[in-house]
């Protein structure tokens, strides 16, 4: 299934749901940031996704990491949280959402860097090397609040 993302754009979709969603800035100890290559879209995103009706988001954020990566992570705090109405989500299936995403801040406590059947590359980045991924605006944002260390953003 692929999807298209669209920002501040009179001609998006309207939304037909609501999703409640979980990420992670998963950093290294050489201060380098855990990206995938997204099979839906082709973007480089923090790993994350859609909470489950069973879990918390730091719950939601720790999964999505083992299944996106193969790492297994803690959360050790918060980048911030996202829920921009003008940022909207249009997949190949007919859903147009709207996303609340809360991006934690993680580190790696085990398992080894595997791509999944959702991303066709995962990889470590320092920060000079992020600006020339090809990245969605909102998600370069929030990798841009996560290797300053800034304090916790809302918006």
């Amino acid at each position: 299934m692929s999807r298209t993302e669209y920002y501040d754009d009179p001609s998006a979709p309207v939304p037909n749901s609501l999703v409640v969603a979980a990420s992670a800035a998963v950093v290294d100890e050489e201060g380098r940031l855990l990206l995938q290559r997204r099979v839906d879209n082709g973007l480089w995103a923090m790993p994350g996704g859609a909470m489950e009706m069973t879990e918390s988001l730091p719950e939601a954020a720790v999964r999505e990491v083992r299944e996106e990566t193969g790492y297994e992570v803690e959360v050790t705090g918060l980048v911030g949280t996202y829920t921009d109405a003008r940022h909207v989500i249009a997949y190949s299936d007919g859903e147009v959402r709207r996303q609340f995403n809360v991006c934690f801040r993680a580190r790696v406590v085990g398992g080894e860097l595997a791509v999944s059947d959702e991303s066709h590359e995962v990889g470590w980045f320092a920060a000079g090397e992020v600006d020339g991924l090809p990245m969605h605006h909102t998600q370069r944002l929030r990798v841009g609040h996560a290797l300053r260390g800034d304090t916790p953003h809302a918006g």
